[in-house]
């Protein structure tokens, strides 16, 4: 009995691939193998996408930030503005408020009497 060797190329012995079945191992590895590889570079290219993603959320949250701060400012201004107005005098405030709800009476009265 003379041993069978890979390298030797006969296929007709009892230790050949063929008869052993490793050649449907190995088609089935490389199959698997092509598989894996497909989706790792799908993972890559979603990785890459969420990235850019990400920076661009990013930038934009940024730009938002700004925006909060500037009309935070813009507030914090009317605010000061109302306080040194409120420190005024309340009489004089209330008078205007009753001429202009007087105005907006006889208006009213004025539409409703043109009817």
């Amino acid at each position: 009995l003379t041993p069978v060797f890979v390298g030797d190329g006969a296929a007709a012995g009892n230790y050949g691939y063929a008869n052993s079945g490793y050649s449907v191992y190995e088609e089935e590895n490389e199959r698997l193998t092509e598989s894996l590889r497909t989706k790792v570079s799908a993972i890559k290219s979603l990785s890459i996408e969420i990235g850019t993603e990400v920076k661009n959320q990013n930038k934009m949250l940024s730009e938002m930030e700004n925006d909060f701060e500037s009309a935070g400012g813009l507030l914090g201004a009317t605010m000061g503005r109302l306080r040194t107005l409120s420190r005024g005098s309340q009489t004089k405030l209330l008078c205007y408020m009753m001429l202009f709800s007087l105005f907006v009476f006889f208006v009213i009265y004025w539409i409703i009497k043109l009817r």
